[in-house]
């Protein structure tokens, strides 16, 4: 086995150079020094205990939550070639006796075992018959209370600690509060030196909240994009999740449920289903998820809000483990807040409280229109998020909002809710300000309010959408359990002083699709679905999920630089020795057919250490022009329109823009500019101000530009005239 955490690293996993922190985690181990690191959800954090598993002469023992998890990461170590096993409550009597000769006779380098299972005698009795040179307590933020996920058995890992006492510990966990790493450090007798955060962004998520109308019929739209791509919705009760699951499976799609209420089996079997792609969907409680290191997730739908932000960005974080673009969906509405404050009660008062002000932070979180997503999601956890506009969120991306003078139609509302008794929900008031002769109107002699009928201007839906805001904005107040309204001292002001009050009358669109991630590699996308099947083939015959034969961010590249050598398909990402002794014949064979059919040269400028800068997050761009570049260029410039284009390479006009503008600014050149100048709708006067907005403001980013405009050029003409301009 190799000897330096370098040689590893490219050996056994294929990858050239480490992610952020995983270096200085892995030597700080080494070091025997115990270490708490922080690093987010796809971060890396396993290679940073599976490292120094295969340099220490002893054991590691990984404690793990989940029996998924512990056989995902047996699964995935074995393919690579490394001795690991666990002990769970799934073997077979004959089973366990055979992994704990094996622990014994040291013929094994990693130990997975569950926090209950680990503090058993019988186990604690076997581990101090060989040497046990590390602890790595994954999902760590499960030994704090004040975690959103707190499990009263990995409070007594500490005597663990105190039998092995020359074992290194590394504590591991994605999320994270100040609060809950000095519980997990006090807990684990850590030293607040050696801790290691990593950034709590994911910048490969494309993170949109919008508000809940219809929400099985927004989920069929958006799962129209995704087609036959790995997704997880999560509902809030598991009737949702039959429900919904019954009403997808109906419209074709396939989807299976996982929820508590399922029998074991079942829901076992429905789990691996998704994880072996022979599901596209899963839709679920937040009892899937934790653990599961199904790379290729490209989208995550919250049905229903989450209890916390710290719930909400694990769950999204099981989207895009693999560093490519992935969408995380939320449909909010305000009655789901109401709905779970009004469980809340059932607690105890101390769990009430923290639960109450998790609730309250993601209600915020879910109703900020202005500010980048990821400033409150990093603030929560104690990061300064400097880097936004992100320009991959929906309110970064967003025009800005129209705002008016809602004074009138706001006190309109207001004086209803006073009229009224302060005893009704808004649904009631609105009745009342439209004139209608419902008979709980008629019941109370509401029709004889001199506020009845006062709002026949807008409709049910404006006025639903104004009584949002006025509660966003403090002018209102509602009632946990039956939802009535009340005004609060705010609204009183604003009625005697006649306040001015701003808001929006019409509720905000739905947001577009974002455009094609930028970091992205251009690959062949015919190479890419024949190495995918080939994939789930080999991956069938060994009984393991197909990303542990390769991930697609492998077969990505495989389709981008086309190796046709044992050599140059080591310089694949995710490609190690023993990966590509066992699986690198069948591969480049296929490749290397494909490639002869038609006409496809190897490129010279091959990945490899030194063209990528980090093999295990997203591949540098090539040091010369990517085939599938020059092919869309060269097809623009023989007179293509750009709708033609998108259909032959069946992709977006808005991707083959962005290929167009990478082509120029890698020095290419575009000799079809009349045929982008005449899909320009904005008039040449505006146009001219544009192109001296991009001088002033340069090409990176649309927005700044389209706010120098004040929203008069549409995005769509924007992404032309860049390309036009870069061609200047």
């Amino acid at each position: 086995m190799a000897n330096t955490p370098a040689s590893i690293l490219k050996d056994v996993f294929g990858y050239d150079s480490f992610r952020p922190q995983q270096h200085e985690v892995i030597e700080n181990i080494l070091k025997r020094r115990d270490t708490l690191a922080i690093m987010p959800t796809g971060g890396g954090k396993s290679l940073c205990y599976q490292v120094p598993a295969l340099l220490f002469n002893g054991l590691t023992v990984v404690v793990s939550p989940l029996i998924a998890l512990m056989k995902d990461q047996v699964e995935q170590m074995h393919a690579s070639g490394v001795p690991a096993l666990f002990i769970n409550s799934t073997l077979s009597a004959e089973a366990y006796q055979e992994n704990m000769g094996y622990v014994r006779r040291g013929e094994t380098r990693l130990l997975y075992l569950a926090p209950e299972t680990l503090l058993t005698p019988r186990i604690l009795d076997l581990l101090a018959e060989v040497t046990v040179d590390c602890f790595a307590i994954d999902e760590a933020h499960c030994i704090s209370e004040w975690g959103h996920d707190f499990r009263p058995e990995y409070r007594q890992l500490v005597e663990a600690r105190k039998r092995f006492p020359k074992a290194v510990c590394l504590a591991l966990t994605a999320t994270a509060t100040q609060r809950v790493r000095d519980d997990i450090r006090k807990s684990l007798g850590m030293s607040t030196v050696n801790e290691f955060i990593g950034s709590f962004n994911r910048p490969n998520l494309y993170i949109e909240v919008t508000p809940k109308r219809d929400p099985a019929i927004q989920t069929m739209k958006f799962l129209g994009r995704f087609k036959e791509q790995s997704g997880i919705i999560y509902c809030f009760s598991r009737r949702q999740v039959d429900e919904l699951t019954l009403y997808l499976k109906n419209k074709g799609l396939s989807v299976r449920p996982y929820h508590a209420g399922l029998q074991d089996d079942e829901r076992r079997r429905n789990q691996e289903s998704f994880i072996r792609d022979d599901a596209q969907i899963i839709v679920a409680t937040i009892a899937f998820g934790m653990g599961i290191n199904k790379p290729n997730v490209r989208f995550v739908i919250h049905y229903d809000l989450p209890k916390s932000l710290e719930n909400y960005y694990q769950e999204i974080g099981r989207a895009g483990r693999d560093g490519l673009a992935a969408h995380c969906l939320l449909l909010y509405n305000y009655s789901d807040a109401i709905k779970l404050k009004a469980l809340l009660k059932q607690k105890e008062d101390k769990e009430r409280l923290i639960a109450e002000k998790h609730l309250d932070a993601m209600v915020r979180y879910a109703e900020e229109q202005s500010v980048c997503r990821r400033v409150p999601i990093l603030n929560y956890f104690g990061e300064v998020y400097k880097e936004h506009p992100c320009h991959n969120c929906d309110n970064c991306e967003a025009p800005p909002p129209t705002i008016e003078d809602i004074t009138v139609p706001a006190q309109k509302f207001l004086s209803c809710v006073k009229r009224t008794g302060e005893r009704f929900g808004a649904t009631h008031v609105i009745d009342v300000l439209r004139g209608s002769k419902k008979e709980k109107v008629l019941k109370f002699e509401h029709e004889k309010l001199t506020t009845f009928g006062i709002g026949t201007e807008l409709t049910q839906k404006q006025w639903m959408h104004l009584a949002r805001q006025l509660l966003q904005m403090g002018y209102l107040q509602q009632e946990e359990e039956y939802h009535t309204l009340s005004l609060t001292t705010k609204a009183s002001e604003a009625l005697r002083m006649r306040s001015l009050i701003s808001g929006q009358l019409q509720e905000p669109e739905e947001k577009a699709l974002p455009g094609a991630n930028k970091d992205e590699l251009e690959y062949n996308h015919a190479l890419f679905a024949l190495l995918r099947a080939r994939r789930k083939e080999l991956a069938d015959q060994a009984g393991v999920p197909p990303y542990v034969i390769f991930p697609d961010r492998t077969l990505i590249e495989m389709s981008t630089y086309f190796p046709q050598s044992p050599q140059s398909l080591l310089d694949i990402t995710g490609v190690g020795k023993v990966k590509a002794s066992q699986y690198g014949e069948t591969f480049l064979e296929l490749i290397h057919t494909y490639c002869q059919k038609h006409n496809i040269l190897e490129p010279t400028s091959q990945p490899s250490k030194t063209g990528k800068s980090t093999r295990s997050s997203a591949p540098a761009k090539q040091t010369g022009m990517s085939p599938r570049l020059e092919m869309i260029a060269e097809c623009f410039n023989q007179g293509t329109s750009l709708a033609g284009m998108a259909e032959k390479f069946e992709v977006t006009q808005a991707t083959i823009l962005n290929n167009l503008l990478k082509y120029v600014e890698e020095g290419g050149a575009l000799q079809n500019l009349a045929e982008l100048e005449s899909q320009v709708s904005a008039g040449a006067m505006s146009q001219l101000s544009v192109h001296t907005a991009f001088d002033e403001l340069g090409l990176e980013f649309l927005k700044p530009v389209y706010e120098r405009m004040n929203g008069t050029v549409n995005y769509e003409d924007l992404k032309i005239l860049r390309v036009i301009h870069a061609c200047r």
